[in-house]
């Protein structure tokens, strides 16, 4: 292997080694996404019927579904996923500690898949959605996607955190007040779990000023010697 090869290698192993739980977990997404479109849509369907956690599957085997809901991509593609998951859960879980992170993304998922559920089943009981829908497909990753990026927040320096938790309180915010159904109350649900996950984080140093790594990097750049002729 060709020597910048090789170290092109290592450093991205290291960059790997430093955020393990989100990357075996892409290895995962990689694998079930590979399986959903080699199958028909039967299958397909039947595979993630199994893995949902609406209202029905919950009241079976809740543990199960709630593990093997997060395996499976809801739509955007696993390149979409891949870069989503290193923009914001490699830095969290570098920040936190796997374990840490863990417990932020179990508290996202599965918080608010029983209060998107919760708010379903009252709309059901009350007449406003029909009884089919305790068979609604819910599954993918992005309650826990969304906790992560809440519980960023507390790694940014102010005042830029507070700019960054506007954005994203409008951003699920607009997403509720639009869509209106148990999906963007999980979402706006599982940003609230993220924020409310503080006791976990505060004792965490290394707090990010995106101004200054951003001056670390334009002096990175200018040290650069230029190309050869």
């Amino acid at each position: 292997m060709p020597t910048h090869l090789a170290r092109a290698a290592r450093a991205y192993w290291a960059y790997v080694r430093r955020a393990p739980g989100t990357h075996i977990w892409l290895v995962i997404l990689f694998a079930t996404t590979v399986v959903i479109r080699h199958v028909s849509p039967e299958t397909a369907e039947h595979i993630l019927e199994r893995r949902s956690t609406n209202l029905h599957q919950l009241s079976e085997s809740p543990v199960r579904v709630l593990v093997t809901s997060a395996m499976w991509i809801a739509g955007g593609g696993w390149y979409f996923y891949f870069v989503l998951y290193n923009i914001f859960h490699v830095p969290a879980e570098r920040w936190l500690g796997t374990g840490r992170w863990l417990a932020v993304l179990l508290i996202a998922h599965v918080g608010a898949t029983y209060l998107s559920e919760g708010v379903l089943y009252w709309a059901i009981e009350h007449g406003h959605a029909p009884q089919s829908a305790v068979y609604t497909l819910d599954y993918g990753v992005s309650y826990a996607l969304a906790g992560v990026e809440a519980v960023l927040t507390y790694r940014i320096t102010a005042p830029w955190r507070y700019l960054y938790l506007g954005g994203l309180l409008f951003f699920y915010g607009l997403a509720l007040v639009e869509g209106r159904d148990f999906t963007s109350v999980g979402h706006f649900s599982a940003v609230l779990l993220g924020l409310a996950c503080y006791p976990l984080v505060r004792a965490r140093p290394g707090l990010w000023d995106p101004v200054e790594a951003g001056r670390r990097t334009w002096r990175r750049l200018r040290r650069r010697p230029a190309p050869a002729p």
